[in-house]
């Protein structure tokens, strides 16, 4: 399940539970239509990954197209929520691949009671959420 929210400073991305090609690249077809419209200025991402299950290969590499679109229509930075170390070391290594990481903070929210807040100072402020 996924879900694309759209803020005042950009998206609230949300990714739950086994994420498999076809519904990944549903997402990557409403992020689309989603970034079609006009977006504030600095704009950036918080994604929330906390119930996600770690990604097959082809559903990764659909995530990883889809992150590449944000980042060519303008984003400038991204936070992701994890609470799982498999998932993390994989996002970090997707967000490498796609070419974002220089951009993205990622929150361990086991250990940021605050996650939230920290992942929006980051993205509105370039605050460092303190774990990255």
């Amino acid at each position: 399940m996924w879900n694309i929210s759209r803020q005042s400073f950009g998206f609230v991305l949300t990714f739950k539970g086994s994420i498999e090609l076809e519904e990944m690249s549903q997402w990557v077809a409403a992020a689309q239509r989603e970034l079609s419209s006009p977006l504030p200025a600095g704009w950036g991402v918080i994604v929330d990954m906390r119930e996600l299950l770690p990604l097959r290969q082809d559903a990764q590499a659909k995530l990883i197209e889809g992150q590449k679109l944000f980042k060519q229509q303008g984003m400038t930075r991204s936070s992701v929520a994890l609470n799982d170390a498999v998932t993390t070391m994989q996002f970090r290594r997707l967000a490498r691949t796609s070419g974002i990481d220089a951009w993205e903070r990622y929150i361990d929210t086991s250990a940021i009671a605050q996650w939230q807040t920290a992942a929006k100072q980051w993205v509105v402020a370039a605050i460092e959420p303190g774990d990255r």
